[in-house]
């Protein structure tokens, strides 16, 4: 049987939001079955508590955010994704300001202290949310489309008029370890040349070339390069599937997108979400051996029994 996973104990990380420029600390704590993903701001008088899910997503403007107004937490599409790597699905988050920490730009900070800080498992079975039929949006010359796979594949293709970038794509095949080799390490991006309209907008007044790959009309401004040479391309699956994990359960399906951004991936799945003819909630235990072995983690991060 493959069960529900919590981290195994309390931790916390300091760092810079990207867009707020503020310093905040984030600290997980374990949680219950079931329980989800849970964010409270903590340096909010009386605020309450956000559920990460699809349909509490606000502002979709380079980034994700949870919740609206004062009471809202951005940028989490990163944690997200860790966690979905590694199969964690219960964590409680306590934050003292308005944006997760950007750390390096990527998951592999979260991937870090994720594997040092360990994994327990819950004594309740996974719950797959299984496509059964396709589930397509559309947004200008963008789109995403979701339909039935026997475990979680990724199509991304991106097309930037940049001559480092131009068309990318990859097709990604979760696992928990391939995640972690293949997507985990893969930065954020940018152009100089959008430096002064995005900071006009309020956005990245933390950015720096410590925490995004950042591009000049020809070339990689960061010193040390890039991870990946198609480092672009694996970013935007990282970015992806923080945002599908906002549906709230593991996922059996096969996710296409086409120059594709968080406004895209929120539109996909408050579309699956309001078609139940397109998927079913089952437990891992009804499930064939090829869709939850894709959970499995590395024997030097088996979790422990709680």
């Amino acid at each position: 049987m493959l069960n529900q996973r919590t981290i195994a104990k309390k931790l916390s990380v300091t760092g810079i939001g990207i867009h707020s420029g503020k310093k905040v600390t984030l600290t997980m704590h374990p949680a219950e079955a079931d329980f989800g993903i849970q964010f409270k701001r903590v340096d909010l008088q009386d605020a309450p508590v956000l559920k990460a899910n699809a349909l509490t997503v606000g502002a979709t403007e380079n980034n994700t955010t949870i919740g609206a107004g004062v009471n809202a937490v951005h940028t989490v599409e990163h944690l997200l994704s860790a966690l979905y790597g590694f199969g964690i699905e219960n964590v409680y988050c306590e934050i003292d300001g308005p944006e997760v920490p950007i750390m390096d730009g990527s998951g592999a900070s979260f991937v870090f202290l994720l594997k040092e800080t360990g994994i327990a498992t819950l004594n309740k079975s996974k719950k797959f949310l299984v496509v059964l039929e396709k589930v397509r949006v559309e947004f200008d010359d963008k789109w995403a489309e979701i339909e039935p796979s026997s475990k979680l594949v990724i199509d991304s293709t991106i097309v930037f008029a940049h001559p480092t970038i131009k068309t990318q794509n990859k097709v990604f095949e979760f696992s928990c370890e391939n995640y972690i080799n293949e997507i985990g390490r893969a930065r954020t991006f940018g152009f100089v040349k959008d430096v002064d309209a995005l900071k006009r907008k309020g956005l990245i007044k933390g950015g720096s070339l410590d925490n995004a790959v950042v591009l000049d009309d020809y070339k990689v401004v960061n010193p040390e390069g890039l991870r990946f040479q198609d480092e672009f391309v694996r970013h935007k699956i990282l970015d992806t599937v923080g945002d599908i994990a906002l549906m709230g359960y593991e996922i059996a399906g096969k996710v296409t997108t086409y120059k594709s951004g968080h406004h895209v991936h929120n539109l996909l799945c408050r579309k699956l979400l309001a078609t139940p003819s397109a998927y079913e909630i089952v437990s891992a235990a009804s499930l064939e051996r090829e869709t939850v072995e894709a959970f499995s983690l590395p024997r030097a991060l088996q979790p422990s029994f709680q």
